[in-house]
C-alpha cells in the first residue's frame, strides 16, 4: 500500500472513532465549536478532492477502472451528482496544463485558497465562478483578478445568494455603460436545459437567450400563443398560427379562453414542436430512426391503460397519453408490428442497422446497453456485440445491442476495455451484457436503469422490488448478477 493510500487508511479509521464519539458530556460552546470544524474539515476536502480529480483527468486513470469518460467516472465511482458542474470547479480552482506542458496558474487562486482553508464552500465556489463567468471579455486581466479577489473576500462572510448581489455591482462598477459586452459575451452566456422529469412526469424549462433569439421567440409567442390559439382543452381552437384562421371562429375561442399567458405560452411551444416533427421539418432519419415518438409499451399496459411508457429519446410519457397519440393517428407513434414483414438479418452483406433492427433493439433494450448508462435509445449506435464488424461480425438482429458512442468505442482486448457478451439464463436472457477486461474476469451485468417497469413487475412483493432496484442502481455493491436466481 502506498504512503498516500495508507494516509486515507488511517483517515478512515480515524473517522470511525469521529463517528462513535458523544459530544453529551461537552458544553454548548464546545458542542457549537466542534459543528463549525467539523464542516471547515469537510470543505477542505473538497479542495483535496478537486487535486485528486484533476490527476485522474491528466493521467486518465478513469480508464483503469473500467470507466470511458471522466464524467462516467465521477458519477458512478466518485457518486457526484452534479459532474459537469464539480468539474468546472476543478477547471477555474487547479492549476492546469498548458498546451506545451507547464502548469498554469489558477484562474481563481483566491478563491482557490479559501476554499483550500475550509472558510468558504462549494456553493460560494459556484456563486463566485458564475459572477466572473458574466465580465465581459473585454475587461482587462488586472480589473478581472481584483473582481475574483473581492468576490472570494466576499465569499468568506456572505452567503451565496449575497455574493450574486455583490456581483451585480461589482459587474456594474467594470461595465458602467454596458459598453464592454459584446457578441462574444452573449455567446458565451446562451443556454437552454430541460430539467428531469419529476413525480407528474413534468419538466422545467430554464434558458437565457441572446437577444436574436428572443425576437424571435416573441414574434411566434405573438401569433401561436395569442387567446383562443392552440388550446388543447378547447376542441374548437384555431391550430397553428392565427394568420389562416376565421376571425369569428377565434374571437368565440379568444373569449372561452381561460389560460394564463404562461399557459398559453407553453401551449404555443408545444404546438410549434408537433408541427416541426409531424411536418417534415426534422428530415426523414436521426441515427436510422424516423424523427418522430417513438414508444415502446406491452399489451398489457395497453389493455389496461395503466403505466408508463418509454420513448426513444428517454421521456416517460403516461400510458393515457399514448393512448391519445394513437387516436390522433399522427405519424409521431410509431408501432412495432410492422417491423415483422422487414428483414432483420443481412449478415456480411451491410455493416448498418436498418431501421427495423433498431425498432427492435429500442423494445428489447431501451437504451445503452453498458451496465448504468443513462444514454436514451436515440443517442446510441448499433454495436456488433457477439463479434465486432472488423474482425467478421453479423448485421443480425440478434447479434447487436444498442450503445452510446464512448461505450461503443470502449469495447476491445486491452486491459481498459469491456467486452460484451450474451447472457445465457436468468431475467435478461438474450440480451447482451457488460463485463470490464479484468483479471480475474469482470461480472457480466446487464442495464436495468431504461426498463423499470419491467423490473418492477418481476418483483411484485413490495421489499423484492425495492431490493431489486437498489441493486439495480448501486453499482458500489460487488454482484455476480444483478437479480437472485428465480
Amino acid at each position: 500500500m502506498s504512503d498516500l493510500l495508507a494516509k486515507y487508511a488511517a483517515l478512515e479509521q480515524l473517522l470511525d472513532q469521529v463517528d462513535d464519539s458523544s459530544s453529551d458530556t461537552y458544553n454548548e460552546a464546545t458542542v457549537a465549536e466542534v459543528a463549525i470544524r467539523h464542516e471547515r474539515i469537510t470543505r477542505r476536502m473538497e479542495a483535496i478532492g478537486n487535486r485528486r480529480i484533476l490527476e485522474v483527468s491528466d493521467r486518465d486513470a478513469h480508464r483503469a477502472v473500467g470507466c470511458v469518460t471522466l464524467t462516467e467516472f465521477l458519477q458512478t465511482k466518485l457518486r457526484i451528482t452534479q459532474p459537469k458542474k464539480r468539474l468546472k470547479e476543478v477547471q477555474a480552482l487547479e492549476p492546469m496544463h498548458a498546451l506545451t506542458g507547464e502548469k498554469l496558474p489558477p484562474v481563481c487562486p483566491n478563491t482557490a485558497r479559501e476554499l483550500a482553508a475550509g472558510s468558504i464552500g462549494p456553493d460560494h465556489v459556484h456563486a463566485v465562478l458564475d459572477v466572473m463567468a458574466k465580465i465581459p471579455t473585454a475587461v482587462d486581466p488586472e480589473h478581472r483578478a481584483f473582481a475574483e479577489k473581492t468576490l472570494a473576500e466576499f465569499a468568506t462572510t456572505l452567503t451565496p445568494k449575497e455574493i450574486a448581489a455583490a456581483g451585480v455591482r461589482i459587474l456594474a462598477h467594470l461595465d458602467p455603460d454596458g459598453t464592454l459586452t459584446d457578441d462574444r459575451d452573449r455567446a458565451r452566456n446562451r443556454k437552454l436545459n430541460v430539467g428531469c422529469q419529476d413525480s407528474q412526469l413534468m419538466s422545467k424549462l430554464t434558458a437565457t437567450l441572446d437577444p436574436i433569439t428572443r425576437a424571435l421567440f416573441d414574434v411566434v409567442l405573438a401569433k401561436w400563443a395569442a387567446p383562443g390559439m392552440n388550446n388543447p382543452d378547447d376542441d374548437q381552437s384555431p391550430k397553428g398560427d392565427h394568420g389562416d384562421a376565421n376571425a369569428e371562429l377565434l374571437k368565440q375561442a379568444a373569449d372561452r379562453d381561460c389560460r394564463s399567458q404562461s399557459q398559453r405560452n407553453h401551449d404555443a411551444l408545444k404546438a410549434l414542436l408537433d408541427a416541426a416533427v409531424t411536418g417534415g421539418l426534422l428530415g426523414q432519419s436521426h441515427r436510422g430512426l424516423p424523427p418522430q415518438i417513438i414508444v415502446s409499451i406491452t399489451d398489457a399496459q395497453l389493455r389496461e391503460h395503466a403505466g408508463v411508457a418509454r420513448t426513444a429519446t428517454g421521456t416517460d410519457l403516461p400510458i393515457s397519453e399514448v393512448v391519445k397519440l394513437a387516436a390522433n393517428a399522427q405519424t409521431h407513434l410509431a408501432v412495432f408490428s410492422d417491423v415483422t414483414n422487414e428483414p432483420l438479418f443481412f449478415g456480411r452483406s451491410r455493416r448498418l442497422a436498418s431501421p427495423a433492427q433498431r425498432l427492435m433493439a429500442f423494445a428489447k433494450y431501451g437504451g445503452c446497453s453498458k451496465d448504468n448508462c443513462q444514454v436514451p435509445f436515440a443517442h446510441t449506435e448499433m454495436h456488433h456485440a457477439e463479434q465486432d464488424w472488423a474482425d467478421g461480425g453479423l448485421t443480425d438482429s440478434s447479434h447487436m445491442a444498442p450503445a452510446c458512442g464512448p461505450h461503443n468505442r470502449a469495447v476491445g482486448n486491452e486491459p481498459h476495455q469491456w467486452t460484451t457478451e450474451k447472457i445465457t439464463d436468468g431475467p435478461d436472457r438474450g440480451r447482451y451484457g457488460w463485463r470490464h477486461n479484468t483479471d480475474p474476469p469482470d461480472a457480466l451485468r446487464a442495464n436495468q436503469l431504461h426498463r423499470i417497469d419491467e423490473l418492477l413487475e418481476r418483483y411484485r412483493n413490495p421489499p423484492e422490488a425495492v431490493l431489486a432496484l437498489s441493486r439495480a442502481f448501486d453499482i458500489t455493491w460487488p454482484r455476480a448478477h444483478l437479480y437472485p436466481a428465480a
